[in-house]
């Protein structure tokens, strides 16, 4: 003869009160807020705005400029001349440095070094490889060389594009950051 335990009547109760209560049809107070959830006022939408339709372009080849060879800009001689005579160009025969595959935004100055009187800056790469420089050293994709270093920032003059096709000296620095 097998014999229940007392415990397995009383949980076989406790089941077949809540799947009876689970059966009803007794559902008003969700109708009620569901007609309540519906009443309540909208948010106004923002129609689209109106794009006007792009304009397609056939491109013959006996009327339009070859779209793979650089455009000729006529400038004025004095702008030429003017913008070629003032004799700064970057020393394009120089071996490059390290810290001047990355733009000088992506280069985070993490600390300084000093020895006599002799000041360096430890300069991180974006793939966190940090660099010990002084002045003379360059960084930054244009140019750029190290003039100064103090405690709190490494000043640095890069040579860059006039737009004219010549160069010129632009002064920028890189700060200590935390």
């Amino acid at each position: 003869m097998i014999r229940r335990h007392p415990v397995a009547y009383g949980i076989a109760a406790v089941l077949a009160v809540t799947l009876t209560a689970c059966s009803g049809n007794n559902t008003e107070d969700l109708h009620a807020y569901a007609e309540q959830v519906k009443a309540r006022q909208h948010a106004r939408v923002e129609p689209l705005p109106e794009f006007t339709p792009y304009e397609t372009h056939l491109y013959q080849a006996l009327n339009d400029r070859d779209p793979f060879t650089v455009p000729v800009r006529s400038q004025p001689r004095s702008t030429i001349a003017q913008s070629s005579n003032n004799g700064l160009s970057p020393d394009f025969n120089r071996a490059r440095e390290p810290l001047e595959s990355e733009p000088l935004d992506s280069l985070r100055m993490v600390g300084t070094l000093e020895r006599g009187h002799i000041s360096w800056a430890l300069v991180r790469m974006s793939d966190s490889t940090i660099h010990r420089v002084q002045p003379g050293n360059y960084l930054g994709e244009n140019h750029g060389k190290i003039i100064r270093v103090t405690e709190s920032e490494v000043e640095v003059s890069e040579i860059v594009p006039d737009g004219l096709g010549g160069w010129m000296e632009r002064q920028a620095a890189l700060g200590l950051s935390e």
